[in-house]
C-alpha cells in the first residue's frame, strides 16, 4: 500500500464523513480501492471526532462539576456535528426499513427515501437518550473522563464497520457506498484495527481512572452486539448499504458507552 493510497483514504474519510474544513483539493471521486482504504482509517477518524466532542464536555465540567448531564448533551451534540449526522441517518433510515416488515426490495426502497418515518423517529429518541444519559454517568465530575469515552465509543463504532467490510459480506444493492466497499477489507486489517481500539481503550481508561479492563470488555461486547445486527441486517435486506454501516456505528458507539457506564 502506497503512501500517496493512505493519504487519498484518508482525504475521502474526512470529507466524507466529517465536517471538517479541508482544502478543496480534497475533495474528488471514490473508487472502490479508495473507499475501502477510507473504511480502514474510519476508527482513527472517529476517535479524533470524539476527542474533539469531549472539549465541550471537559470545559463546563471544569466551570460546573456538577453539570454532567448539561456536558453530555453538549458533548453528544458536538460528535453529531462533526460527523454531520450522517450516522444517525443511516441508523433512521435502517430501522424504517426493517420496522416496514417488507420484502427485502420493498424495503431498500424505503430505506433510500429522504424522509423519516416513525421507526427511525423513534429509534434515534432512544439512541441519543441512552448515548446522553450514558455519558452523563461516565463523566461524573470527573473533567477529561469524558473526551475519554467519546474518543473510545466513536472509535469503536467506526470498527463495526471495518467488520461489515470483510470479504464474504455482501452489497445490498449494486451501487452506493455499501456496494463499493463491501468486501473490499481484508479480516487481518479489520482484526488489527480492532486489537489498536481495544487497546487505546485500555490505555485512555487508565489515564482517566476507569476501569482497564472493564473499558475494552465494554467495547467487545458493544461489537459483538454490533455484528448481530449486521448478521440480522444482511439477511433480512441481502446485504450491506451505507445506511447500515450508519446504523452499526451508532449502534456501536451507544452501548460501548453503556458498557463503559456499568464497567466504572
Amino acid at each position: 500500500m502506497s503512501a500517496s493510497a493512505d493519504r487519498g483514504g484518508l482525504r475521502l474519510a474526512v470529507t466524507m464523513f466529517t465536517a471538517l474544513p479541508v482544502p478543496r483539493s480534497w475533495h474528488g471521486d471514490a473508487d472502490r480501492q479508495r473507499a475501502a482504504r477510507a473504511v480502514c482509517w474510519l476508527p482513527l477518524l472517529g476517535a479524533v471526532l470524539g476527542a474533539l466532542a469531549g472539549v465541550p464536555v471537559a470545559a463546563v465540567l471544569a466551570r460546573q462539576p456538577g453539570a454532567a448531564l448539561l456536558a453530555a448533551v453538549l458533548g453528544i451534540a458536538s460528535l453529531v456535528l462533526l460527523s454531520r449526522g450522517l450516522h444517525l441517518d443511516g441508523l433512521a433510515d435502517t430501522a424504517d426499513a426493517l420496522g416496514s416488515r417488507a420484502p427485502a426490495e420493498r424495503a431498500l426502497q424505503i430505506m433510500r427515501r429522504s424522509d423519516i418515518g416513525p421507526f427511525g423517529v423513534l429509534t434515534l429518541a432512544l439512541v441519543l437518550s441512552a448515548d446522553i444519559a450514558a455519558l452523563a454517568y461516565v463523566v461524573g465530575d470527573s473533567t477529561w473522563r469524558g473526551c475519554a469515552a467519546l474518543a473510545v465509543a466513536a472509535a469503536t463504532g467506526r470498527v463495526a464497520i471495518t467488520h461489515a467490510a470483510w470479504p464474504g459480506v455482501p452489497a445490498a444493492r449494486g451501487s452506493g457506498f455499501g456496494a463499493l466497499v463491501a468486501g473490499g477489507v481484508r479480516a487481518p486489517v479489520a482484526c488489527g484495527l480492532t486489537v489498536l481500539v481495544l487497546g487505546g481503550g485500555a490505555v485512555l481508561a487508565v489515564a482517566v481512572g476507569a476501569s482497564p479492563l472493564g473499558w475494552p470488555i465494554a467495547q467487545a461486547a458493544a461489537l459483538l452486539a454490533a455484528a448481530a445486527v449486521r448478521v440480522h441486517t444482511t439477511r433480512r435486506l441481502g446485504g450491506v448499504t451505507g445506511d447500515i454501516f450508519g446504523a452499526l456505528v451508532e449502534c456501536a458507539s451507544a452501548l460501548t458507552l453503556i458498557g463503559l457506564a456499568l464497567a466504572g
